[in-house]
């Protein structure tokens, strides 16, 4: 179980920071980062998964407006800097981080995620992104995004420059650290990475020594044909947001397929899916707190955010007009879900616009923890899936109920664990792995 939070208001349900038990406007103060930690290692998460974005949602109505007004993803500081207080106050609790590979130079980002994973003491990923908004582009000094596939092909070489930099600038005894003869390093085991490619070039010595991990442990969010072959290639885990268990299997076994495709082993790729869940004591009152918190849900905030995230301005479809499929550079994945892979379901601008199950690209459970977990229970068994990422609601309330009404419920029927594993973050989710990448991995291979 992941909690899936970004450095904002508010991200996939805009709005909810205005809710009276919301916590959210404290997001760039420090004690509330490090308050969510403490639950979340209290209660036995997994991890803290934290999303970015490099720009404004601008897509709906041809402006910001709406993203602004609701505080979706905007404003946004950045995530990287929130992780060493969270560490420092918890033991086991790992942290994802998004990074994006088409705006950032693989030599910097290698840097900071190496530091990152020193002062967690292995305990970081990193959610390997190539972007999707053009707004990115353009408040990076670009005219436009790299076509779609392109970013991929572009991630794929930033990828073979990054592991460069971790597996073989330093040798794993090249610190030596040694203060009787003054010497920190041995330089003959130290060596400049050269790298030229067609998008990158790279020529230095990476500035971090080894880190636990050596590479972070590595998640990709892409689920289109070409965000599964780069998973596929690069991913430890993959994260989809699947609404039904025909589209989640066929997501899954599809990104082991493509694993498999590469060489390695699909069971080396865990899959988390997206879900959004209401929990209380009673089915009745959870069905009230969902009602609540839809009143304090911004309408025009949840077409921006999925506008923002398709590409596709929702604002030029009546409210009941059904969602048609549109190719666009943005996340294909969720069209795809909504269209043609909707299983029969027809999604209007009125159902997107809502808080609650009818919105459509993820998971949504509500009701007392013995309901939420039989739903967790069947969607786990039929999808194949490893996990969830928990998306945030009001907070942090509603991580706290989760914690407190779903997790004792889960470990009673021996689906959750009861105390954590020891280890860096590889070795929590891979019992009995090194803390560095298998063999059959990539970034073994440089």
């Amino acid at each position: 179980m992941n909690a899936f939070y970004s450095a904002s208001p508010s991200q996939s349900w805009p709005g909810l920071w205005s809710h009276p038990q919301a916590h959210d406007l404290d997001y760039n103060r420090l004690d509330y980062w490090v308050n969510l930690a403490r639950i979340c290692e209290d209660g036995l998460i997994d991890g803290i998964f934290l999303a970015d974005i490099l720009a404004v949602h601008d897509v709906y109505q041809g402006s910001s407006d709406a993203t602004l007004k609701s505080g979706c993803f905007c404003p946004t500081n950045d995530p990287m800097l929130l992780i060493p207080a969270m560490a420092a106050v918890t033991d086991h609790l790992t942290f994802g981080v998004t990074g994006n590979t088409t705006f950032e130079p693989p030599y910097l980002l290698a840097r900071r995620l190496s530091t990152l994973d020193h002062l967690t003491e292995g305990r970081l990923a990193w959610n390997v992104v190539t972007g999707t908004a053009a707004s990115a582009a353009r408040a990076l000094g670009r005219t436009d995004l790299p076509p779609h596939d392109e970013r991929y092909d572009i991630a794929d070489e930033f990828m073979e420059v990054v592991y460069k930099l971790w597996e073989t600038s330093w040798d794993s005894d090249a610190a030596v650290r040694d203060k009787d003869s003054h010497i920190f390093a041995d330089p003959s085991k130290v060596r400049p990475v050269r790298h030229a490619g067609r998008y990158f070039q790279c020529e230095g010595i990476h500035l971090s020594e080894p880190s636990p991990q050596r590479t972070p442990f590595i998640f990709s969010a892409g689920a289109s044909g070409r965000g599964m072959r780069f998973a596929g290639r690069h991913a430890e885990s993959a994260f989809i947001s699947a609404n039904s268990i025909p589209y989640a299997r066929h997501l899954t076994d599809s990104l082991r397929g493509q694993a498999e495709a590469c060489g390695r082993n699909g069971q080396d790729l865990k899959v988390f899916n997206a879900v959004t869940v209401i929990v209380a004591e009673t089915d009745a009152l959870a069905q009230e707190i969902m009602a609540e918190t839809g009143r304090y849900s911004s309408a025009d905030g949840n077409l921006a955010f999925l506008s923002g995230i398709t590409g596709i301005d929702l604002s030029r479809y009546a409210p009941d007009e059904p969602i048609r499929h549109v190719e666009s550079q943005a996340i294909q994945s969720i069209v795809e879900q909504m269209t043609r892979n909707s299983e029969g379901r027809v999604y209007t601008v009125a159902d997107l616009a809502k808080f609650g199950p009818l919105r459509g690209p993820e998971l949504f459970f509500c009701g007392s923890a013995r309901t939420v977990c039989d739903q967790i229970e069947t969607f786990v068994a039929q999808t194949g899936i490893d996990g969830l990422n928990l998306v945030r609601t009001v907070e942090p309330a509603g991580i706290r109920s989760f914690c407190d009404l779903v997790v004792p419920e889960l470990q009673n029927r021996g689906l959750f664990k009861t105390a954590y594993r020891p280890g860096t973050m590889r070795q929590k989710m891979f019992p009995g792995r090194t803390p560095g990448v298998l063999a059959s991995h990539p970034a073994a291979q440089v």
